[in-house]
């Protein structure tokens, strides 16, 4: 999994993930004070690490005791495996839109390449996926993606991991008619027809959004 496209999740996902144990503090934190502020509680302050349990270990239930069990877990979990361990069991089981779950199937989907050629842009691409699978959906929603990726592109510069000739650099890049292409070739092979492809998004996106699955448990549900 190349370099880019683990620090574009970091970025997005978990920017101190390196440095706390398996619970963010000031994650948690800055989340409440934002969710007072807007009134909405749709701010969260899961970490890598509880996320990776939350999709792999426990029900979607949104309950105090679960949130709980979530935390306890993802502190033990880091007493027991490093956090390079942990970013690549995350990597390879995450929902990435259009059925697919891991950074390498979504690598073939996307681009239809190994995941250890993706770019930066390309990774970007990948890592926002997941925040939202289909309002960040490349193939289906190009124009929120990228929106999305600039985003990611800012986050990398000012937590060191790119520089801003390679900022510069990516945002030169256009990935999304290599997408079409792959997609094209994908659904002319496909056994499945436009129909069914479309009913598949739509019931995982209606799992998260009215029964509060994740999208790695929504894709595990569905398939």
């Amino acid at each position: 999994i190349p370099y880019y496209l683990q620090k574009a999740v970091i970025s997005l996902e978990d920017e101190r993930f390196y440095e706390h144990n398996g619970i963010d503090i000031r994650g948690i934190f800055r989340a409440i004070v934002k969710n007072l502020q807007s009134g909405s509680f749709s701010e969260g302050a899961s970490t890598i690490t509880q996320q990776l349990v939350k999709n792999n270990i426990l029900t979607s239930e949104k309950k105090i005791t679960r949130k709980i069990q979530e935390q306890y877990l993802a502190v033990q979990f880091e007493k027991l495996y490093p956090k390079d361990t942990i970013l690549e069991y995350y990597l390879n089981t995450i929902g990435l839109g259009q059925g697919v779950s891991g950074v390498q199937s979504a690598a073939n989907r996307y681009f239809g390449k190994d995941v250890s050629e993706l770019s930066l842009t390309e990774s970007c691409v990948i890592a926002v996926i997941t925040q939202y699978p289909t309002k960040y959906n490349p193939i289906l929603n190009p124009e929120n993606n990228w929106e999305k990726v600039k985003v990611c592109l800012d986050k990398m510069e000012q937590q060191g991991y790119i520089t801003a000739e390679e900022h510069a650099e990516a945002l030169k890049e256009d990935p999304y008619e290599n997408i079409q292409e792959v997609h094209k070739e994908f659904t002319e092979k496909s056994t499945h027809s436009y129909f069914v492809d479309a009913v598949l998004e739509q019931v995982i996106d209606d799992l998260q959004s009215k029964l509060g699955y994740t999208t790695t448990q929504a894709n595990n549900e569905v398939y």
